[in-house]
């Protein structure tokens, strides 16, 4: 019967515990092989000193830097079971038969060096490597049969005579655990007994973690936790014991001083306290994709990555943003919220839930929480107040007070949107409801609530109203497509005596889209351009000067006020607080963002529920999201952007970084820049991968990059993490790489320069080369320049000695012409000269005549007529005479040509026969040539015969043409 007992409990605890769920739930994101396109099984992760993580995966290593997974392999190809990173950076992994180190080269790519080969050649079976512990950059590596001890490049073995069933670190100390020794620790290169309780002889250790001072929290397989106390074991209860006695306990770590993580084999993770109590559970109803655990990794960030037997998982427990599903099994929208006693009531678009929370817990997400749906309330529920300490609903159905679970009507039919209390005095006696149809009126008399009918006057749908404080006779109302209302009620508030309404002619930026609201005691407009308040003197709209710096010009939706004074607002689906315990510059507040919420929540219904600074309640489209609000503005960091892998483009893409800066073979957080790599021009497209190590904040992280030597400025942000640039030319890069998660929040830029070198026509050598063959062909064109012009200089030289040749000529032709006349002329003169001499004997004739006159007359007397007539005739001849000489003389001039000529040729002429030459070449007579012989013709003919013959002339030849044939040439 006891036993019986005893089951029941153990099934009521066990039921309790699995039914349990907190308020609020992280985001987890599940990641599965086909999404890092590796093996399905991880059995560790770990993550280095720049944020990357790498899990031991079934076919290598896999790596993560936020946005992109790698894989690299072992030698053998064989898993990798377990992971540790020492203070190097070195990641040191073990698989089956296999165990060394991953350390990126000089171009940041991940390499693996293998230590299998400093093991004797005996001892190389080792099975699989299932823990790596590191110390002081000690490395041990645990297999089933030997403890590797890895130090100053020397391996050292230890055996057990059974198998090693657990290693691990405490304390910055190194346990052991074999199967006949129980727990064992490690000192002066020695493993000493530590704890030898029997139990542990029987049970596999799976964890060994800190408790408190020299105090173990240790984890066994099938028995739960124990604390080891002064070397002695004992129990450690919990209200999981039963819970880890089903599921098993593969691996567990401490999370924070008080909270411990605990993987299962099928029950996923638990988060207890130091008093063993549940603190949250992550499994397949949570969201996570597989209840099997095998490894736990608290990144620096104080979230949690999950080794699973079927993909990662990471679970964001330290973010100060958490879901809330009122309904597991629907997806339901939250429009109103409310923490009402002890019970959180959330307004739906299927009803009001309820759960009940815990008094303890200040941050409402850890409260254990189970909803259910509140009688009474199906359909939508747009608000929910607490009004004189009783809670209303505004239904689509009406008006609703909720008490407990169950929900009763105060009126129906009238679709209520919105309660306002126009008397502001504690209890209020009357409220008045913003309706589907106009206002509606309720009244609290005894202590309840009761409808006083519809406000006569208007019967716009009237989902924005606010009470003026100044005026309880007043009522601000706004339609998002009309304009914004003052409508003025009659004292006993059942009628409306005017309503006024202010669209853009009164200063509102426009009649649409304006939204009324209660901020630091004013009634303001939240427009598409910031937000507005009334001038009662100018009877318009001007701009809240108390906001105007934090949201002027931007659309604003939806604005609610906490109780610290601070301003929450939704602009565009972005959620924003205007704080004003965070003053900034000249500012009395300061503007912080949750992108987070980026268009989650509900657009044109928007809600958000400031219970206390821990507790902000906002709507969404899927169930609703918890703020812990001071926990939120602890936790803004800022994002650490991390350089991915670099390929450069070609027929076949070449990685050239691996995403390590290495300086000196140490990994550095910047490039060396004394080793600027240089790349050929031929691959001259490169393509760079970027990410964030703030995993929390992947979905709303944003990436700006510029290409120094390429862009001229920044690019605009966005989520994109990859940039390809195409066809470089030649010169000096530096790419440079920033994140935000928020205006303003910004990382460090990261940068990487890179030298595309020229093409080999455009290299240095080239272009010396260049220079030598433009001066080679500038000595080239010089020369033949030089020889073209000496070449121009002699033809100009030919042509002008043709031109002097011509000139001459052309002298010696008008000289010869000159000549020519010349001796034409002389001709003639000695032709005259011959007629004269031919008259000259005429004259001698005549004399001879006159004196045979004389002589017959015998008139010789000097008086005489006759003897003075020859006397003036002797005269004429002597005259004559004097011609002739002269005439002797010419002709001898005009003819020494001529006769020399006849002389060269014909050298037997004698003097007489050239003068009978030059007389036969003027053409004269025999008679003529008689004359001037003072010979007969007889003789004339004589010589003549002797000339031809002296001349070798044939019979037909003419002398005369003979002759002057001569005389041309020697013209010519």
């Amino acid at each position: 019967m006891n036993k019986l007992l005893l089951a029941i409990i153990f099934l009521l605890i066990f039921c309790n515990v699995h039914a349990q769920d907190l308020l609020g739930i992280p985001q987890i994101v599940n990641y599965n092989n086909e999404q890092y396109n590796a093996g399905i099984q991880n059995w560790d992760v770990e993550q280095d000193k720049n944020g990357i993580l790498y899990f031991g995966n079934n076919e290598g290593l896999l790596t993560f830097n936020g946005r992109y997974w790698n894989l690299f392999r072992l030698p053998n190809y064989t898993s990798v079971r377990s992971v540790g990173i020492d203070s190097k950076n070195r990641i040191y992994v073990g698989g089956q038969d296999e165990f060394g180190y991953f350390y990126p080269n000089a171009q940041g790519v991940l390499k693996y060096t293998s230590l299998l080969n400093l093991l004797p050649e005996n001892m190389r079976k080792l099975a699989d490597i299932w823990g790596v512990s590191i110390i002081h950059n000690e490395v041990f590596f645990r297999s089933i049969h030997a403890i590797l001890h890895y130090k100053d490049g020397v391996i050292k073995s230890y055996k057990t005579n059974t198998t090693w069933l657990f290693m691990g670190m405490a304390n910055n100390k190194i346990f052991s655990q074999s199967s006949d020794s129980g727990l064992l620790l490690y000192e002066h290169e020695m493993w000493k007994p530590f704890c030898s309780d029997s139990i542990l002889n029987r049970s596999s250790i799976t964890a060994v973690l800190p408790y408190a001072g020299d105090t173990l929290l240790i984890s066994v397989l099938k028995k739960g936790f124990f604390l080891v106390v002064n070397h002695q074991l004992i129990p450690f209860k919990t209200n999981l014991d039963q819970v880890f006695l089903n599921n098993r306990i593969y691996f567990a770590n401490q999370i924070s001083a008080n909270l411990y993580g605990v993987a299962t084999t099928s029950g996923g993770v638990y988060i207890m306290n130091r008093k063993g109590e549940l603190v949250q559970k992550y499994n397949y109803r949570e969201g996570l994709q597989n209840n099997n655990v095998r490894g736990i990794l608290i990144d620096r960030d104080k979230n949690m990555w999950l080794a699973l037997d079927d993909g990662t998982a990471y679970v964001a427990i330290n973010s100060a943003v958490k879901n809330i599903f009122p309904d597991r099994n629907k997806q339901i929208t939250s429009y109103a919220f409310r923490k009402f006693k002890q019970s959180v009531y959330i307004g739906t678009s299927n009803g009001l839930y309820r759960t009940k929370v815990s008094a303890q817990e200040q941050d409402l997400s850890y409260s254990p929480a189970s909803f259910e749906e509140v009688n009474n309330t199906k359909g939508q529920v747009w608000g929910l107040d607490e009004i004189n300490s009783q809670l209303l609903m505004a239904h689509e159905d009406g008006t609703l007070l909720v008490e407990d679970n169950v929900a009763r009507p105060i009126y129906s039919l009238i679709g209520t949107w919105m309660y306002q209390t126009p008397d502001n005095i504690y209890p209020s006696k009357e409220l008045i409801a913003g309706t589907y149809a106009g206002l509606q009126k309720i009244v609290y008399n005894n202590s309840r609530f009761s409808n006083a009918g519809k406000i006569g006057g208007i019967a716009e749908t009237l989902r924005f109203i606010v009470a003026d404080n100044n005026n309880p006779d007043r009522i601000w109302a706004s339609h998002p497509y009309h304009g914004v209302y003052k409508i003025e009620l009659q004292p006993d508030h059942q009628h409306v005596l005017h309503t006024t309404l202010y669209t853009e002619k009164n200063g509102l930026p426009s009649k649409l889209y304006n939204y009324v609201f209660h901020i630091k005691n004013r009634v303001v407009i939240a427009t598409a351009d910031g937000v507005y308040e009334y001038d009662e003197s100018a009877q318009k709209f001007v701009r809240f000067k108390l906001l105007a710096n934090a949201i002027n010009h931007i659309s604003v939706q939806y604005m609610k006020e906490d109780g610290d004074g601070n301003v929450w607002f939704v602009s565009n689906k972005k959620v924003g607080v205007i704080d004003f315990k965070h003053p900034s510059g000249s500012n009395p507040f300061t503007v912080y963002y949750l992108p987070e919420l980026d268009g989650k929540v509900v657009g044109g219904f928007e809600s958000i529920y400031a219970l206390d600074s821990k507790n902000i309640f906002i709507g969404a489209n899927k169930g609703a999201y918890h703020i812990n609000y001071d926990k939120y503005i602890k936790n803004i960091i800022k994002p650490v952007v991390t350089l991915g892998q670099i390929k450069l483009l070609g027929n076949k893409d070449s990685l050239v970084f691996g995403g390590y800066f290495v300086s000196k073979g140490i990994i550095s957080d910047k490039q060396d820049q004394k080793e600027i790599p240089e790349y050929v021009n031929s691959l001259n497209s490169i393509h760079f991968e970027y990410a964030s190590t703030l995993f929390e904040h992947d979905k709303n992280t944003k990436f700006s990059y510029q290409l120094v030597g390429f862009d001229s400025e920044w690019s605009a942000w966005g989520i994109k993490s990859e940039k390809d640039y195409t066809n470089l030319p030649a010169g000096k890069y530096t790419f440079n790489i920033k994140a935000r998660t928020d205006v303003g929040n910004e990382s460090a830029v990261v940068a990487y320069t890179f030298v595309v070198l020229p093409a080999w026509y455009n290299t240095i050598w080239m272009k010396i080369f260049y220079l030598i063959l433009i001066v080679l062909l500038i000595r080239l064109l010089i020369k033949w320049q030089k020889r073209k012009h000496i070449k121009e200089q002699d033809r100009m030289s030919y042509l002008h000695q043709l031109e002097l040749d011509r000139n001459e000529k052309e002298i010696v032709r008008l000289q010869n012409e000159k000549l020519e006349a010349d001796v034409n002329y002389k001709n003639k003169e000695l032709s005259t000269m011959t007629m004269h001499l031919v008259q000259r004997g005429k004259v001698l004739a005549k004399i001879k005549e006159v004196i045979s006159a004389v002589i017959k007359n015998h008139d010789i007397n000097e008086s005489s007529p006759s003897f003075r007539h020859l006397i003036r005739l002797i005269r004429d001849v002597e005259k004559k005479d004097q011609e002739l000489d002269h005439l002797s003389v010419h002709f001898n001039h005009v003819n020494t040509e001529f006769f020399n000529k006849l002389k060269d040729l014909y050298p037997d002429l004698s003097q007489n026969d050239l003068k009978f030459c030059a007389y036969l070449s003027m053409n004269l007579s025999s008679k003529e040539m008689a004359q001037l012989m003072n010979v007969t013709i007889k003789a004339i003919e004589v010589g003549r015969y002797r000339l031809r013959k002296k001349l070798q002339l044939k019979p037909e030849t003419n002398l005369y043409e003979f002759l002057i044939d001569i005389a041309r040439q020697k013209t010519l």
